[in-house]
């Protein structure tokens, strides 16, 4: 369909919540305003009642292809984020074969082509020897520049001094990071090795993977920053400690019709909706459905987290999005895989702490979206203006749905808020002027497009 008419929505974006109808034209809205109905559309939905938010912009995911599909596929996982009012993506490059060169970069933009229902993005990868590789990204045909500096899959942890100064020194694009200091945790894991043999519990997991390993990197990240002026974005922060590492103030413009920035900040930061949901006390029930890098840490934190978040130190909230079958989770702690499916299920988490009284539904859009947008120089995405790509999610807050398997739709199927009563529901995702999503049906007649970005 071309067109698609919004009528009665309440719309949250930039700050303000306002009824208004949305007309949307061949992929992009054209208007908005009052009183449209009289537009022809080729499709007109009543959104009374509901709330419209700009599409969720997920800036951390792990969708396994190529290499691990027995774990997930970009078509799986593109379309359970699409169902939860995710409309775009960026994907890690701890595939296999980790995403190092041009070449294997490309192959994982040709699968989401021809596949993926939400917008996408991939991360290069950098190891300790692949700069010129690195050198090559088109900063305005992908998202950034990974660098793990802390474990990952195959050769991407960047443990080498020279390499990370070389890397800050001259990457032409967005740095983002894992940053957990992998000395201090090879010391842990002897340590409790030795203590407990094969049998350790989950909850030593935070222990092992612990605040001082997280604080160690990111401050080392933070002062390559300044040291080279990098544009830096941290990623999944988890500790207290970390927040006191970031300026308060918003990564953003100063309205929609301005491209001067309301903040110079060169470093930004991410956190998960995990580490401002769960805690140390949940390894007890979940184990290691929640064992995840960097890990889940002891309840203050997140208390710490989502107060940043409020003050604008943390930038953007995201999922890390990490599916592993159910079988390899079962396995004993040292060998069960590190992270959790959630991009299902991020918007409504948040809904969950709005209902609360804990954040606005205007700084959830903000978080979820236009910063994102704004960390990222993502064209025309991620506001809700005229002229821009119609990315677009429809909430009913007041339609409880219960998490079960059956209501799953990444390929692993299995999540850790089975069980849980979610207080709203996402009825309808627009991706790119397409719907996508509608009341528990797909619509795949169009896959999403690629997310283009404005130079540094």
């Amino acid at each position: 369909m071309n067109s698609i008419l919004l009528l009665n929505t309440r719309l949250v974006n930039e700050g303000q919540i306002r009824e208004a109808d949305v007309f949307i034209k061949d992929g992009f809205i054209e208007k908005i305003g009052s009183g449209l109905s009289g537009l022809s559309a080729d499709q007109v939905i009543d959104a009374q009642g509901k709330y419209l938010l700009p599409g969720v912009i997920d800036d951390q995911v792990h969708f396994r292809e190529p290499g691990l599909t027995h774990k997930a596929t970009i078509r799986s996982e593109a379309r359970a984020a699409v169902s939860g009012g995710v409309t775009s993506f960026m994907e890690m490059p701890n595939t296999v074969p980790n995403a190092l060169t041009q070449e294997l970069l490309a192959d994982k933009y040709a699968i989401a082509k021809a596949t993926s229902l939400a917008n996408y993005s991939f991360f290069m990868g950098a190891s300790n020897d692949n700069y010129e590789e690195v050198m090559k990204t088109d900063p305005t045909q992908v998202c950034g520049l990974k660098i793990f500096m802390g474990s990952s899959t195959g050769n991407m942890l960047v443990d080498s001094r020279p390499v990370l100064e070389k890397l800050f020194a001259n990457a032409p694009y967005l740095i983002a990071t894992h940053c957990e200091d992998e000395a201090t945790i090879r010391a842990n894991v002897a340590a409790y090795k030795e203590k407990y043999g094969d049998d350790a519990p989950a909850r030593v997991h935070p222990e092992i993977r612990n605040e001082e390993a997280c604080y160690k990197s990111s401050s080392m990240a933070v002062e390559l920053a300044k040291k080279y002026n990098t544009r830096l974005h941290i990623l999944h922060l988890t500790t207290g400690e970390e927040t006191e590492l970031f300026e308060k103030g918003y990564y953003g413009y100063t309205d929609a019709t301005s491209n001067e920035r309301k903040s110079q900040k060169r470093i930004t930061s991410e956190v998960c909706v995990h580490h401002l949901w769960f805690d140390a006390r949940d390894y007890e029930r979940l184990g290691n459905q929640i064992k995840c890098n960097p890990a889940v840490k002891a309840d203050g934190h997140k208390q710490r987290l989502l107060q940043a978040l409020l003050d604008d130190r943390i930038d953007v909230i995201a999922t890390d999005h990490a599916p592993h079958t159910w079988e390899e989770k079962q396995q004993s702690y040292w060998q069960a895989p590190s992270g959790l499916p959630l991009v299902q299920h991020p918007l409504l988490m948040m809904l969950e702490f709005y209902k609360d009284g804990k954040i606005s539904l205007e700084k959830i859009a903000q978080k979820m979206a236009h910063a994102v947008a704004d960390c990222f120089r993502i064209d025309k995405r991620g506001y809700i203006r005229e002229g821009y790509w119609a990315d677009l999610v429809l909430v009913d807050l007041d339609r409880p749905n219960l998490v079960t398997k059956d209501s799953l739709h990444f390929q692993c199927g299995w999540s850790p808020l089975e069980g849980y009563t979610l207080r709203s529901a996402v009825t309808h995702t627009i991706v790119s002027g397409h719907l996508a999503y509608a009341d528990g049906n797909f619509y795949e007649s169009k896959q999403g497009e690629r997310m283009t970005f404005a130079a540094l």
